[in-house]
C-alpha cells in the first residue's frame, strides 16, 4: 500500500507529546481539519476505542486504535470511508524521544478505488492533500504541547 508519513521534533519530553494524543477523544483539539468527533465506545482509550472525526465538507471517518503503546505509538483502521476514495486505510503514530525533545512520525497507509485511474490519483492527489493533513496535524499538536 502507498504510505504518506511526515515527522516533526516538537521541544518537549515523550511524556508531553503523548498527553494530547492519548487524549483520543479530543483530535479535534489539536487537528485543525477535524471540526468535532463522536466518541463511538466508552472506558479507557486503548486498543478497541472507536471515534468518528467529522470534517469541514461535512464528510467523516471512523478510527479504531488497533495497536497502543502508551507513551510510544498507536495504530489506527480507517472505516466507514464512503465519501474518500479508498478501499483501505490505516494510520501509524510513532513518537522517538531525544534530549528531551521527541520526534513525531505520523504515517498514512492507503489503497485506492478506481484500479489504474486511481492508483494514478492515489500516486499524485492523495498523496499531496494527506501530507499536508499531516503536516498540519503535527504543527497542531506541536503548538498544543509546547
Amino acid at each position: 500500500m502507498p504510505t504518506v508519513s511526515c515527522s516533526r521534533t516538537i521541544n518537549a519530553n515523550s511524556d508531553a507529546v503523548w498527553v494530547p494524543l492519548a487524549d483520543y477523544m479530543h483530535i479535534d483539539r489539536f487537528s485543525p481539519g477535524i471540526v468535532r468527533v463522536e466518541a463511538l465506545t466508552s472506558g479507557e482509550n486503548g486498543v478497541g476505542s472507536r471515534r468518528r472525526n467529522f470534517f469541514e465538507d461535512g464528510n467523516s471517518v471512523v478510527e479504531e486504535v488497533t495497536g497502543w503503546k502508551a507513551g510510544q505509538s498507536m495504530l489506527l483502521k480507517l472505516t466507514d470511508m464512503q465519501a474518500m476514495p479508498l478501499t483501505a486505510a490505516d494510520a501509524e503514530i510513532r513518537l522517538t524521544p531525544s534530549g528531551g525533545k521527541t520526534t513525531v512520525t505520523w504515517a498514512f497507509r492507503y489503497r485506492m478505488k478506481f484500479g489504474p485511474i486511481g492508483w494514478v490519483l492515489g500516486q499524485t492527489l492523495l498523496k499531496m492533500v494527506m501530507k499536508k493533513a499531516i503536516k498540519s496535524n503535527l504543527e497542531g499538536l506541536a503548538r498544543t504541547v509546547e
